[in-house]
């Protein structure tokens, strides 16, 4: 497991924990399968998502196997769009490690995608409710519009501020949000509190994939995990240089229209971006959301996951970018 989480060894032990639910759920016949997604449950991801469902469980009554479970099918659902995400990308690297399309080929990547999908739902067992099996479909599907319009909207020049939040908001924002949400609504929190941590899950999800599309421009491969400069190959325009063409630089625009950028072009257009004050005005929106999740966050009771909450997203959403 990644060293996250060392300082919070209870949720630590419960991530264990939703690790060993998830290993037991991807086994199966097909051996090669099995093997690649032990494999990625193994390659050290932070496990957010099911940290937030344990996190909020606790501002009610906390019932350790049920949320577990939950935050197993919330990792799943992540690792699940993680894969079909590299298969689009042709990515070659995930968390520092060659992705399961990479050495496996894109047949066998979506059908990894697919099963951890069906397994996902297989856990969600009637002590569920209703509504938020619901909620996990709905979410699911915004993260599959979410996915298409960033495809759809690959190469255009004009793409607009609004149309990148409307797609980081469902392909990233909204699975922290439920993450928040149904931990609290399985624990019998009331409503507006549910509500309340939803908001939180939500701008922390806003500010940390912001901060993420930064480091595409700024950022290390050995500390990302993935290339730097990857989104820009794919003609995928994020907030960054979304801002830098609102100045409209006949030089950037010159380069982007050619849309097979080599390893020149793409070091000239993360340089225009920072002359152009493109990654300034994203970092200044990212602290935006950033404000606003501590907001949220004081605003919650007072408990020890309101506490680690304050410290999880400082760590989070102040990285050096």
């Amino acid at each position: 497991m990644n060293s996250f989480w060392n300082k919070y060894p209870d949720i630590q032990e419960e991530l264990y924990k939703i690790i060993r639910i998830m290993k037991e759920n991807v086994k199966c016949s097909q051996k090669t399968i099995e093997t690649a997604l032990l494999n990625l449950i193994d390659s050290g991801g932070k496990l957010l998502r099911p940290a937030f469902v344990l996190l909020s469980g606790r501002f009610g009554k906390y019932d350790s196997e049920k949320l577990c479970r939950l935050g197993a099918v919330i990792e799943m659902i992540h690792m699940a769009t993680l894969i079909h995400d590299d298969i689009i990308d042709d990515a070659d690297l995930r968390r520092g490690n060659i992705t399961i399309q990479s050495k496996y080929g894109k047949n066998y990547a979506v059908f990894m995608g697919d099963f951890l999908f069906a397994r996902c739902f297989n856990l969600l067992s009637d002590d569920i409710s209703f509504e938020n099996i619901r909620n996990v479909s709905k979410v699911v599907s915004r993260i599959c519009i979410g996915e298409i319009e960033q495809f759809s909207s690959r190469y255009i020049l004009n793409i607009s501020v609004k149309n990148y939040l409307r797609r980081i908001s469902a392909k990233t924002a909204a699975l922290f949000s439920l993450s928040c949400y149904i931990g609290a609504s399985e624990s019998n929190c009331d409503e507006r509190l549910c509500k309340q941590l939803a908001r939180v899950g939500y701008n922390i999800g806003m500010a940390f994939q912001i901060i993420d599309d930064i480091l595409d421009y700024r950022g290390d491969q050995s500390i990302v995990g993935k290339p730097v400069g990857n989104d820009l190959k794919q003609g995928i325009f994020t907030l960054p240089l979304i801002y830098a063409l609102k100045m409209g630089n006949k030089k950037l625009i010159s380069i982007l229209s050619k849309k097979d950028y080599n390893d020149d072009d793409v070091f000239r257009i993360i340089e225009l971006t920072k002359e152009l004050k493109g990654i300034d005005k994203a970092k200044d929106l990212a602290k935006n959301y950033t404000k606003r999740a501590f907001d949220h966050i004081f605003k919650l009771p007072d408990n020890k996951s309101k506490f680690v909450f304050m410290d999880v997203a400082e760590k989070l959403l102040k990285r050096e970018y």
